[in-house]
């Protein structure tokens, strides 16, 4: 496998296993990473250069498989037995990557207008809560329903995992989705899982076009709304204020989270 192609999957596996996590946006991510753009324009320009595009995407894809099956496990671990330090560093990843969102607006200084785009967007977020989640709850002994309710979370979890800012996860806990999600994972239930992966790529390919037009046509105005989807998200990501030790070390796992994510966003990607 060339180098472009292995630096492909490892991006991959991280943004896979990233979009675990409820509030930290895939989409974001791949913008850190420098593989968003690259990303929007193999899905949008498929037919351009169809052997070209089909083989980065399915070795990003395959990354991001793996990326979901590895660390599905271990996250789950982890934020069970220290839920406060490990949500403080995906807080602190959400937030290193606010300086770049920022920049792709284009804007040189804060006007009144992008301050608005930024409140819709937190607004829009946390509107999402009230997404009544019995409707998207697969538990009935109707197979057909079962399917259809699948495949409209997956298309729903296409747009956010699309549009960056926005997180996938949570966009499945907002509809009640989420532990359903990663238990299936971990046991493999291709029954649940395919249908959401069938709604997910149908989203993706009927969405990414328009939102890649509007991005490019209107970034003084999109940017800081998904700066605000950024913000709005940190809401559900935030898990109480610490006590006794847990302040020095989420102390410490914010830091690690904001630096970690900043300098990842500054060094120099090789293009994929």
């Amino acid at each position: 496998m060339k180098k472009n192609n292995w630096w492909t999957a490892l991006k991959g596996s991280v943004i896979g296993g990233t979009m675990l996590v409820p509030g930290v946006s895939g989409g974001s991510m791949a913008m850190i990473l420098g593989i968003y753009n690259r990303l929007i324009n193999a899905i949008s320009s498929f037919r351009k250069n169809k052997k070209e595009n089909f083989l980065f995407l399915f070795i990003f894809v395959l990354g991001a498989v793996a990326g979901i099956l590895i660390f599905a496990k271990p996250l789950d671990m982890l934020i069970s037995r220290f839920p406060k330090p490990m949500l403080f560093l995906f807080m602190g990843a959400v937030l290193g990557g606010v300086p770049m969102i920022y920049k792709e607006s284009g804007a040189d200084r804060a006007s009144w207008k992008e301050v608005v785009c930024v409140l819709i967007g937190v607004v829009l977020v946390i509107a999402c809560s009230v997404i009544p989640k019995d409707f998207f709850n697969p538990d009935t002994d109707n197979g057909v329903v079962r399917v259809l309710v699948l495949l409209l979370a997956g298309f729903i979890g296409a747009i956010a995992l699309v549009l960056p800012g926005i997180s996938v996860s949570y966009m499945f806990l907002i509809m009640g989705l989420y532990e359903e999600i990663l238990r299936a994972i971990s046991r493999l239930d291709l029954l649940f899982i395919l249908p959401l992966i069938v709604g997910l790529l149908v989203g993706i390919i009927l969405t990414t076009k328009t939102l890649e037009w509007i991005m490019k046509k209107y970034p003084r105005i999109v940017y800081p709304m998904i700066l605000g989807f950024v913000l709005g998200s940190l809401k559900e990501t935030f898990p109480g204020i610490p006590v006794g030790w847990e302040w020095p070390v989420c102390i410490v796992t914010l830091s690690v989270g904001i630096i970690g994510v900043y300098m990842l966003s500054k060094i120099k990607k090789a293009d994929a």
